[in-house]
């Protein structure tokens, strides 16, 4: 990416300080899974995430193999690891949203639990729909890296 050196002072004549690659905040994205605890926490430390903004709707997931990921128990294991947490509910997918992926999910014959990948328009959506609309650099101190965290 080429950073044009004309538009800090372009954003400086509106007023408004240009985020800086110093500043700016790194947001990475993990879900529950296919991991176990050990592995997901050893995952968010080896990328240096310091905090995690839980987007899902409802915080428990079922089964006994993921009941670590329900909220009660996530948080106490990232607070033992040292790692912040927040729920962060107004960034969760709405149900619409969620009822697309499933029918991509159906039409591709995977599962929640199994798929690879996002189905492109659920992505486009997300972003535009939540993302765009969120105040990430709010929510989200300037240097620190976090996680949005999925099921």
């Amino acid at each position: 990416m080429r950073w044009d050196t004309r538009l800090p002072e372009a954003l400086r004549a509106l007023g408004l300080e240009p985020v800086t690659e110093a500043r700016a905040p790194t947001i990475a994205t993990i879900g529950v899974y296919g991991w176990t605890l050990e592995a997901f926490l050893d995952a968010l430390r080896a990328a240096g995430v310091a905090l995690v903004l839980d987007v899902r709707q409802r915080r428990g997931v079922r089964g006994s193999e993921y009941a670590w990921a329900n909220a009660v128990r996530l948080q106490a294991a990232l607070a033992e690891a040292g790692i912040g947490y927040r729920h962060r509910k107004e960034l969760a997918p709405t149900t619409e949203l969620r009822d697309l992926q499933y029918r991509e999910d159906e039409r591709q014959g995977v599962g929640k639990r199994s798929r690879v990948e996002l189905a492109p328009e659920y992505v486009l959506r997300y972003t535009t729909e939540i993302l765009d609309h969120a105040d990430l650099a709010g929510l989200v101190p300037a240097g620190v890296t976090s996680a949005l965290l999925c099921v």
